[in-house]
């Protein structure tokens, strides 16, 4: 592993049906930001969304990866050198086109989009998956025919306290709580938070105190701001706010959303308009305002990213195919660009 300059490494997934190389290692230079390509496999097919966890073998860390392909997979690899090798078995998720994943009480959770369901694979000690464990299938559909004909899983991800996995889901305009069994990987649902019909939610990130849940929605460019309860499992939406400007025209579809390490930023990233949206957090997490957008640095921005000092942000622009990075203004939030890697067909960025 190179590890000079005492560079980190970021992971950039990337669709293999459309030209990209699968998962990406680059070094990150902790001066400038700046991404330099390492290594590369497409030994996992269309990797759009990749997770790092821990195991038990030489390293310690590994990498998960979704297969986006009909029907899905996942997918653990060894990243000790620069180029990721699989470790144990690529696992049938038991559901088509896997969009999304997280780690939570010692297993492997994956949205699968085109089935509606949510996936469970155990985690082993080495870091490899077993089969799958549990499926749960969401059921619903909203109001926008072409996007909500039945439910679509966006994403997955546990809560800060651990206790609970929410799934969001873009067909249904709702997000379901679930206890997950650790020891036998049921996904035991809780309840399921209803937001406004034709919104069309898709991906969602936490308050670093905890208390409150910002839903990004994809069919109309708004953020839907809850309070979340860890207690008792209960998201409860407060307010709605648009993430881009008055009088915007031509169709947007928001992707990410990302809150500063210190709570008091928001960014969110918007496919067709091509920007990263910022918003202000007040004290209590539970107002968010638009300040501004600025260019993403490219076209059709699908993932954002901030890097592990909460000084810069990564936008994986999919069709453009490159990762560009920004330096954040400590004072405003307002990212400038500062420069770009190639990256064809570029799906999502992680960081070590």
């Amino acid at each position: 592993m190179d590890s000079s300059n005492g560079a980190g490494r970021a992971f950039i997934g990337s669709f293999t049906s459309a030209g990209g190389r699968g998962v990406t290692v680059a070094a990150v230079d902790q001066e400038t930001g700046a991404l330099t390509v390492l290594g590369a496999t497409d030994a996992v097919p269309d990797p759009s969304y990749l997770a790092l966890g821990r195991g038990r073998g030489p390293g310690g860390t590994v990498l998960y990866a979704v297969s986006e392909r009909e029907p899905g997979a996942a997918a653990a690899l060894d990243i000790t050198e620069d180029i990721p090798r699989p470790l144990g078995e690529t696992r049938p998720v038991d559901g088509d086109g896997p969009t999304h994943l997280a780690l939570a009480a010692g297993h492997l959770v994956t949205a699968n989009y085109g089935s509606g369901s949510v996936s469970v694979l155990p985690v082993t000690d080495d870091g490899s998956l077993g089969p799958v464990a549990a499926v749960l299938a969401h059921e619903g559909g909203g109001p926008v025919a072409d996007r909500q004909e039945g439910p679509h899983a966006h994403q997955v991800l546990p809560d800060p306290s651990g206790d609970w996995v929410l799934s969001v889901d873009l067909g249904t305009d709702s997000v379901r709580v679930c206890a997950l069994d650790p020891a036998t990987g049921e996904l035991r649902p809780h309840g399921e938070t209803a937001l406004r019909p034709g919104t069309g939610p898709r991906h969602l990130a936490f308050h670093p105190a905890g208390g409150h849940a910002y839903v990004l929605n994809e069919l109309e460019p708004t953020l839907t701001v809850c309070r979340w309860d860890a207690v008792a499992g209960v998201l409860e939406p407060v307010g709605e706010t648009p993430v881009l400007p008055d009088g915007v025209t031509g169709e947007s579809y928001p992707s990410e959303v990302v809150v500063a390490h210190d709570g008091r930023f928001l960014w969110a990233a918007n496919r067709g308009h091509d920007s990263i949206s910022v918003l202000a957090l007040d004290a209590t997490g539970e107002q968010a305002s638009l300040v501004t957008t600025v260019g993403c640095g490219g076209h059709w921005p699908r993932d954002l990213a901030l890097d592990p000092t909460g000084r810069r942000l990564y936008a994986a622009n999919e069709r453009s195919g490159n990762v560009a990075w920004f330096t954040v203004d400590p004072q405003t939030g307002i990212p400038s660009h500062e420069g770009s890697l190639d990256a064809p067909a570029a799906s999502c960025v992680v960081f070590a």
